[in-house]
């Protein structure tokens, strides 16, 4: 099943995949958790932009890996928008280096994790954690892509 996938670069980052790898990873990542089409955006973005959406959705002031804003459809409207997931490059090189993880790899794996939060899965107590980090390595694996969380 095939989503459709719109990449908004606002980064001067060199080393980012090429688009039909985030095709293949929000396919990967939606196709095993519904039936369903949707429609996506997906922003890279730099550390300022993630810091200042961070500390006004958030209110965390500093850059993080990825933030998910589920589109919430208006009760009669038949629309398969499912949200927007604002990547910063900077956190996700610098994380997938000092986790010695492979760059893609963690791209994916980001990609994945937003998606899962648009659909409405969170890791905010660790029952919830622990189901989100079970699917999440089971998509990863498919893809033949390790488990992000044995470092």
């Amino acid at each position: 099943m095939k989503h459709i996938v719109d990449i908004q670069n606002v980064c001067d980052a060199k080393k980012l995949p090429p688009v039909e790898f985030f095709q293949q990873w929000v396919d990967a990542a939606l196709t095993a958790i519904t039936e369903q089409t949707f429609e996506l955006t997906i922003r890279l973005v730099n550390a300022t932009e993630s810091q200042q959406l961070n500390k006004q959705y958030r209110q965390k002031d500093k850059p993080t890996n990825v933030l998910s804003f589920p589109f919430e459809v208006p009760e009669g409207i038949e629309l398969n928008l499912l949200g927007d997931l604002v990547i910063c490059t900077q956190v996700v090189e610098q994380e997938a280096k000092a986790q010695n993880k492979e760059l893609f790899d963690h791209w994916a794996h980001m990609v994945i994790h937003g998606c899962l939060h648009l659909v409405g899965y969170d890791h905010i107590n660790d029952a919830d954690a622990n189901e989100m980090e079970a699917i999440e390595i089971k998509i990863l694996a498919k893809l033949a892509i390790s488990n992000p969380y044995d470092i």
